[in-house]
């Protein structure tokens, strides 16, 4: 079972007094993640002003510090679509990476999908395949990537716990059905993410935590730290 600490996330500045931002901060975590029993780390890069970016100097800085801290270590980054609503914009990002994460995770229900899946292969980059939805699933085996993806993401989006189960079991049936056998991580959000990491452990499932997902320890109190 692979452990992800997932240290950011899209939290906004000052949403948490210990939100790591700068490459600096990022490292820091990384490592007492690391020192916590973390196995791989989901970053998403931020610029001078906390705010989030696919900026290759931003990425070249983070990656940098973070492997200095932790060389052994896999991160990935997030590749989401709202830091980046041209498509071409975000592909340029990415062809401009001089310093490359070992993975990142695509959400298969963003435009451009396709284009960006073929750049970050053809860089060597792995790919996270991010399943909120049957429609997902039937895109990324439409695209012939299923056997290829480092792993695949089951992450519902819905804030109640009993439609986001009803959803992951939809995603699970699809990829059962064409016998699937990449790695799986599920994970939630807020309300369902500790829900769902406990359903995650019983499955077999990778899991991932971190202030991304919730700011809340299970008791429903605020966290201490950011994973």
């Amino acid at each position: 079972m692979l452990i992800k600490a997932c240290l950011n996330g899209s939290q906004k500045p000052g949403a948490y007094p210990a939100l790591p931002l700068s490459a600096t901060e990022i490292a820091r975590e990384a490592e007492r993640a690391l020192r916590a029993g973390a196995h791989a780390l989901h970053i998403h890069l931020r610029n001078a002003d906390g705010e989030e970016t696919l900026a290759a100097r931003a990425c070249a800085a983070v990656l940098t510090e973070v492997r200095a801290r932790c060389p052994d270590i896999p991160i990935g980054l997030t590749t989401g679509f709202w830091i980046e609503q041209d498509t071409e914009q975000r592909l340029a990002h990415i062809r401009a990476w001089a310093e490359l994460p070992d993975f990142v995770s695509v959400n298969f229900s963003e435009p451009g999908t396709k284009e960006l899946c073929a750049v970050l292969l053809e860089r060597g980059i792995g790919v996270e395949a991010g399943l909120s939805s049957e429609r997902d699933v039937g895109l990324l085996l439409e695209m012939g990537l299923a056997e290829r993806c480092v792993r695949l993401l089951i992450e519902p989006g819905e804030d109640a716990l009993e439609p986001a189960l009803q959803n992951v079991e939809r995603i699970e049936w699809r990829l059962n059905e064409q016998k699937v056998q990449r790695p799986r991580l599920l994970h939630g959000l807020d309300e369902t993410a500790w829900p769902l990491l406990g359903i995650a452990l019983q499955r077999g499932y990778d899991i991932r935590i971190g202030l991304e997902d919730t700011l809340h320890v299970p008791d429903g109190t605020r966290a201490r730290d950011p994973y």
